[in-house]
């Protein structure tokens, strides 16, 4: 059974509404009158409204009575409807969305509010796991019957604090780890997700869904999962906050593997005081996550101590090493620089740094042992009504659906069937090394020999074009993305401006624990400059007008 097709009782609330009120009004219109006239339903209230809206501000009208949760999951849904099918971000509806959020106004009613996120609504990559009446895909058809019977603990802790779970978002399929030729964005389940800014470029991945859904604002905020790159790329492509916190702060159970050492959920939003909001409900230890063994020890109240004022004295290192080489993109960045001092900050150049030459080689060995080995422990603890029990058993099943292979191949997959164990004195050598390099050599370094509380740079170069042909084409040597996702280490990416159109992000990123640093210095940025970005959803950019007069014959 597939979840792809939206249930239509869902849209009965304000669809009935619409349709008694256009039908009151014919009742007093001649027949010519009604022949003549077309009316749209009109849309449910907020619907408008949350078109701006930020976590903080919906609080704000909840806690004062003026909108209710219900309304609020009824316009996302409207929005969902209408806007969704121009970027293909959303896979599955929470069936029980509304009766949750009925739940949720009737206990503000009671004077029983959760937490910190009591009523608001929100989407989850699906390769994270819930107890809805939703699978958790990954976006392989090979787990369509995948519906677990318990939240992940994530998803335990969002709904502790009163949190709706909206539905499900698309994503590259098996988080982009399965072909060396892949498309972002694109799942054998929910097919190709599109930039919320224009719809030929990628949203990139592998939590396109979540961020095109931000950007669009289809929930209040959104969730997605990093392995290297998969929160900051997206949210850079589509012009939102994206935040990838220290590996091991928030609990990877029930969330679908792709490496131990590197995987984490984070927060997907409209702001950082929202990233904050969410990042505080998430955190939390898990006695099945080794990983998160210290996170209680860590964890804070992220939003409460936000100041713009934060970068006035601190010691920024500026990493124009990782700026890359389009002028344009280094141009933003020189910008973001001066509000950045004009916000307080002391800049310290950091010109030169040479990575261990065996890095990104170590990395990918390192990606696939972890894979093979936890995807099969993965897949052999799913329901018994799925099929696919190993990795050797997904790559047979995709050889034998065509649709899985139709646009590319699982190369990668079947270069991950015959790696070592993660016992295998190899793989412990070069993972020792890779994380040296990563830390000790890498971010801790800078941190220490340039005496700097924070590292910034761009995030990533703009969205590609979707290319169904060659596969991503992604253009490297632009922010230090790699580095924050294999050292475990709080990255976060911030609008910073544009290119045509096409949205940038500003990096933060942090040594070990600093998450409350890194969003401190991300908040006191964008409360200095506010860049984030309204979609147009336009086809291209083709379309603009200098543009298609440029591409005109000169007379």
């Amino acid at each position: 059974m597939f979840l792809i097709s939206r249930p239509r009782p869902l849209f009965s609330l304000w669809r009935l509404v619409a349709f008694f009120a256009t039908a009151l009004w014919l009742s007093g219109c001649s027949q010519e009158d009604r022949s003549a006239v077309s009316i749209p339903p009109p849309k449910p209230a907020l619907y408008e409204d949350v078109a701006s809206a930020d976590i903080a501000t919906i609080k704000v009208h909840l806690d004062d009575g003026s909108w209710t949760s219900e309304q609020l999951v009824a316009a996302y849904l409207a929005r969902i409807e209408d806007i969704d099918p121009r970027i293909n971000a959303v896979l599955s509806i929470n069936p029980n969305a509304l009766d949750e959020a009925r739940k949720r106004d009737q206990e503000r009613a009671d004077g029983q509010q959760r937490g910190n996120l009591h009523g608001i609504p929100i989407l989850l990559k699906d390769n994270i796991e819930t107890k809805d009446e939703m699978p958790t895909t990954a976006g392989s058809l090979a787990l369509a019957e995948n519906f677990a019977v318990d939240d992940a603990p994530m998803v335990a802790n969002l709904r502790a604090e009163g949190a709706i779970i909206l539905g499900k978002t698309n994503l590259s399929e098996w988080a982009n780890f399965r072909s060396f030729n892949s498309i972002s964005g694109w799942s054998g389940v929910g097919g190709q997700t599109r930039n919320a800014h224009y719809l030929d470029r990628s949203a990139c991945g592998s939590s396109s869904g979540s961020a095109a859904a931000m950007a669009a604002r289809l929930a209040a905020a959104t969730i997605g999962t990093e392995t290297d790159g998969s929160i900051i790329c997206p949210s850079n492509a589509n012009g939102v906050v994206g935040f990838k916190p220290t590996l091991g702060l928030v609990s990877r159970s029930g969330i679908v593997p792709i490496a131990a050492t590197q995987d984490t959920a984070g927060p997907i939003t409209a702001s950082v005081m929202d990233a904050a909001f969410m990042l505080t409900s998430m955190a939390g230890s898990d006695e099945a996550d080794a990983a998160t063994f210290e996170a209680d020890q860590y964890k804070a109240d992220y939003a409460r101590d936000l100041s713009a004022d934060w970068l006035r004295g601190k010691r920024v290192g500026v990493l124009h090493f990782a700026t890359g080489e389009d002028p344009r993109v280094i141009a933003l960045f020189r910008n973001a620089l001066s509000d950045l001092e004009k916000a307080g900050a002391v800049l310290v150049d950091i010109s030169d740094y040479e990575q261990a030459p065996t890095l990104w080689d170590d990395e990918f060995f390192i990606l696939q042992v972890e894979f093979k080995a936890t995807l099969n422990t993965y897949l052999a603890n799913t329901p018994d009504r799925v099929s696919v029990r190993s990795l050797a058993d997904l790559i047979a099943f995709n050889a034998n659906t065509p649709r899985e292979l139709v646009l590319f191949d699982q190369s990668l997959l079947e270069a991950s069937l015959d790696m070592v164990g993660m016992d295998d004195p190899t793989y412990l050598e070069r993972l020792a090394r890779l994380k040296k390099s990563a830390r000790e050599e890498g971010i801790d370094q800078l941190l220490s020999q340039y005496d700097v509380d924070i590292l910034v740079s761009p995030s990533m170069m703009p969205a590609f074009l979707i290319e169904p042909v060659f596969g991503d084409q992604f253009m490297g040597g632009t922010g230090w993305t790699g580095m924050a996702a294999i050292a475990g280490y709080p990255h976060l990416s911030v609008p910073m401006g544009d290119i045509e159109g096409l949205p940038i992000g500003l990096s933060f990123i942090g040594g070990k624990w600093q998450d409350a640093q890194v969003l401190q210095a991300g908040y006191a940025y964008e409360q200095a400059t506010h860049k984030m970005m309204t979609p147009n959803f336009l086809q291209s950019l083709n379309n603009l007008e200098a543009i298609k007069q440029a591409q005109d014959k000169y007379e």
